[in-house]
This record gives C-alpha cells, sequence and structure tokens, in this order.
C-alpha cells in the first residue's frame, strides 16, 4: 500500500523555549504504555512494512499468551486492501497488548514473492486463510471465541468467512474500521461494473480472468458486485456477533463514507468527525487514530469503557501528537 504523508503543523506559542518543547511533543509519536511502543503516525507502519514486511507489529503473535479472566477472548487483527500486518497495525496491537489482551495478526493474500502488498487474491480464497489463522489462535490460547479488528477490506473478506466458511460460531466482537457494507462507488468504477454486468453476459467470467492475475478482490468491493451481492443475501449482521462500524467522513477510498453504516441491533455506528471535530483522518490513517483506536478497546470491553480522547489527526499523517494518558 502507497502511504502518503501530509505536512506537520504546529502551534508555536511564547518564546523561542516554548516552541521548541511544542516541536519535541508533537514529533514525539512513539510512547510505552506498558512496554509495547504505541505509534499514531501512518509513516511508523509504512516503514515497518518496508524494512520487515513479513514481521508482526509491536505486542502480536506472542503463541504463549493465555487469555485471561479480565480479557477472556484474544483479538485477531485483519488488514486491509494492498496492506499488511505490519503497516496497518502500529498502533492497534500494541495498544491491545498493553491492556492486557492477547493480539494475533496475520499478512494474507500476498501474491508471488512480493511480502509487501497483502489482500489481492479474491476474498473467497483468503478468507480460506483467515478461518485458518483463527483456529490456530483458538487451538493455542483455548478460547472459544475471538474478536476481530479489521480495516478495509478486513471489514468484507471476514464477513465471507463468517457467513460461508461458518466463522461466526467463533466470533463475538467485530470492529470495523472504515467498514464497507455496501461496497464502494470508486469513482465511478461501480457504475462501470453494473453496466458491465447489464450489457455482456460474459462480464463476471472476462472480470474475474482480467483481475484476478493481480487484484481478484479490487472488483468485489465495489458497490453492487457479484460478491456483495452473495454476501447480501445471506443477511447482513449476523446474530451472535456485535459489530461496531468506524468511520470517517473524509473517507477518500469507500465512496460514500456511509457505505460503512449498517442500522441494526446489534451495531454500533461511529463516525469520528461527531466525536472530534479536529479529526481529519482519511482511509489510511483510521488505524491510527486514537480516537478510532479508544473506541475499538471501547467496544470490545464496555465494561472498562474510557471517554475517547481529541488530538488533531491530519490525513495521511495522523496524530500531531500522541493523546494524553487516560
Amino acid at each position: 500500500m502507497v502511504r502518503t504523508g501530509s505536512p506537520r503543523r504546529f502551534r508555536i506559542v511564547g518564546t523561542a523555549t516554548a516552541a521548541a518543547c511544542a516541536l519535541v511533543l508533537a514529533a514525539s509519536h512513539a510512547v510505552a504504555a506498558a512496554g509495547y511502543p504505541v505509534s499514531y503516525r501512518l509513516a511508523d507502519g509504512a516503514l515497518a512494512n518496508a524494512s520487515d514486511p513479513t514481521g508482526s507489529p509491536p505486542g502480536a503473535n506472542n503463541w504463549s499468551c493465555h487469555p485471561t479472566p479480565a480479557h477472556p477472548r484474544p483479538v485477531v487483527l485483519v488488514h486491509g486492501l494492498m496492506g499488511t500486518m505490519q503497516d496497518d497495525w502500529n498502533t492497534i496491537s500494541p495498544l491491545l497488548a498493553n491492556n492486557g489482551y492477547c493480539v494475533f495478526a496475520l499478512t494474507y493474500g500476498t501474491e508471488g514473492n512480493d511480502p509487501y502488498f497483502g489482500g489481492l487474491p479474491p476474498m473467497e480464497q483468503t478468507a480460506q486463510q483467515l478461518g485458518a489463522f483463527v483456529h490456530s489462535v483458538l487451538a493455542a490460547t483455548g478460547a472459544a471465541k475471538v474478536d476481530l479488528v479489521g480495516h478495509s477490506e478486513g471489514t468484507v473478506m471476514p464477513r465471507y468467512y463468517m457467513e460461508f466458511l461458518g466463522g461466526a460460531r467463533y466470533v463475538a466482537d467485530y470492529v470495523m474500521f472504515t467498514p464497507i457494507w455496501h461496497g464502494t462507488a470508486f469513482f465511478g468504477a461501480a457504475t462501470l461494473q453494473q453496466l458491465c454486468y447489464e450489457y455482456d453476459q460474459q462480464c463476471s467470467a472476462q472480470e474475474a480472468t482480467y483481475f484476478n492475475s493481480y487484484c481478484g478482490a479490487c472488483p468485489e468491493l465495489l458497490t453492487g458486485s457479484k460478491f456483495l451481492q452473495a454476501l447480501d443475501a445471506r443477511g447482513w449482521a449476523l446474530p451472535g456477533v456485535k459489530y461496531t462500524d468506524i468511520m470517517t467522513q473524509y473517507d477518500e477510498l469507500v465512496q460514500p463514507y456511509t457505505s460503512g453504516f449498517l442500522a441494526a441491533p446489534n451495531v454500533t455506528n461511529i463516525v469520528l468527525q461527531t466525536q472530534c471535530s479536529q479529526d481529519l483522518t482519511d482511509h489510511l490513517t483510521v488505524p491510527y487514530d486514537p480516537t478510532a483506536a479508544q473506541d475499538m478497546l471501547n467496544a470490545i470491553d464496555p465494561a472498562s469503557a474510557r471517554p475517547v480522547p481529541c488530538v488533531p489527526v491530519i490525513a495521511g499523517y495522523g496524530a500531531l501528537y500522541p493523546p494524553p494518558p487516560s
């Protein structure tokens, strides 16, 4: 996934000494809560992925970890399209581990020998990888269920695992960053796809032949795709699973961002800007957003819910400074 950053903005106050302190504070994005550093900067994930694309984010994949009574379910992190566990989870993974959770993450769907970009094959295939990974986590931890945290494609592919591969019985909470319940228009691509379906009886086969060679998941994410039609025919929010949808008004890839909204009794819908007007996060930076991160913690442990922080977050960059300790 190509990551781009925006210039830092600093508030210069008072004397030169005060200004220098502000710069130091804004530059200090990695803080250790209880051992693992927590980054709120998109670039840190990109750098980690560039240097070690097959590595695990801080706090993840300790296969000797056993859940505690306070947090009885391990958390499985599912990255987005063209991402990896390294570049999506450098905030969420250490934050969960520092809060006492057993955390597991996978990179799924890397093609050939390129470990830098995941999620590319059709989601019917990568859902099987997720299923095998979840079963490994359950076997290692002795837990009966997991909580899922997904981003982008990681909010869609697990639906196939849950609806078609029997995975729903193993999932309790499902937190979705930039969810895609209803597909994305993606700059008119969904309209072109629908015209193809309508006027070319061979469209689905041609689409599969063309896209599967490099990104079979891409057309599946479009509004009205055959893949989403099949998912929707099975229902929406599955009974027994609690969903939390975390959206941003500035999502440039999920179009419209309200594709992440679903009205159902077991679904909580959150738009980050209703919680923090300083939050300008886009699609890529939501997993690095302090407000979204606390929403996630509150969702999987509502009994210990805390107020969400509100700090300036810049699209393509992340938080200008870490949230205050809670």
